[in-house]
């Protein structure tokens, strides 16, 4: 696998002055933050009577009587009460993807989507005891186990397109059809790496440095599937060359930063042989 950043620019804005757009936009984001804060009371009230009444047994009315709220309130927020368990993940990929959108040329695209990952551990992080108690009601609760697979499903798609979008293109010329099982792969086996230590970081009741677990998980993820995937970059990759003096006493190399070490050892050799 190999993959390259891409090229193409954001368009700029038509509209000026930027300050024109300020009042809209901290306007939107109060009502963004006033939208979260609300799904979240009511994500709390709901586990708050999931734990005393049961999941089965806990209403719609019941939980937005419990946050304080009217019934159309809730439906504004959620379609059902399966959905208030999982009150973050809309905004969470939101900011997933912006991480994407944002990564810098010479990142390489799978140290990106691991880090566009870690703005789920984060929201998980961000309050433990809720996600601790959301970790044991989805073992027990069959639909919220499928309602969380959804969720893990879309993160999947979003890094795999992502990854999909920056193959080098001269290096599947064979395989192209592999492109999109390469990028699959690579993106299943971030999430599940992400996975794996946030449910041992839940079992363990929310506990311990899980930012360093998934660091190291992130490593391994690497190493095993970063082998041949170049890293990303603004500008074309340039082949590796050598060219030797007539005189033997210098020899000049160029090869790009992330080729393998046999492969810069086979290039100064042959401009030995050549020379």
């Amino acid at each position: 696998m190999q993959y390259v950043r891409g090229m193409s620019q954001p368009a700029k804005s038509s509209r000026t002055p930027a300050t024109t757009d300020a009042p809209e936009s901290a306007a939107g984001s109060r009502a963004a933050a006033q939208r979260l804060k609300m799904r979240r009371e009511l994500a709390a009230a709901a586990m708050e009577l999931f734990a005393t009444k049961g999941y089965e047994a806990t209403t719609v009315d019941e939980i937005a009587a419990q946050a304080g709220v009217a019934r159309r309130t809730f439906f504004r927020h959620f379609r059902s009460k399966e959905e208030a368990i999982f009150p973050d993940h809309d905004d969470t990929l939101i900011r997933a993807e912006a991480v994407l959108n944002a990564a810098p040329a010479h990142e390489h695209p799978l140290d990106t989507v691991c880090r566009g990952i870690k703005e789920v551990m984060r929201m998980y992080a961000a309050r433990p005891e809720i996600s601790v108690a959301r970790y044991k009601l989805t073992r027990e609760v069959p639909t919220l186990r499928e309602a969380e697979i959804a969720s893990v499903a879309r993160y999947e798609r979003l890094f795999t397109r992502y990854l999909l979008g920056h193959f080098d293109e001269r290096a599947h010329a064979d395989d192209a059809n592999d492109d999109p099982l390469l990028a699959e792969v690579a993106a299943s086996a971030v999430v599940t790496a992400h996975n794996h230590v946030l449910r041992r970081w839940l079992r363990a009741g929310g506990q311990g440095d899980v930012e360093a677990q998934l660091d190291h998980a992130f490593a391994i993820v690497r190493k095993t599937f970063g082998t041949g995937i170049g890293a990303g970059r603004a500008t074309e990759p340039q082949p590796a060359a050598a060219t030797a003096s007539a005189q033997g006493e210098v020899l000049v190399t160029v090869a790009r930063t992330d080729a393998p070490l046999d492969e810069v050892m086979r290039t100064i050799e042959q401009a030995l042989k050549e020379r």
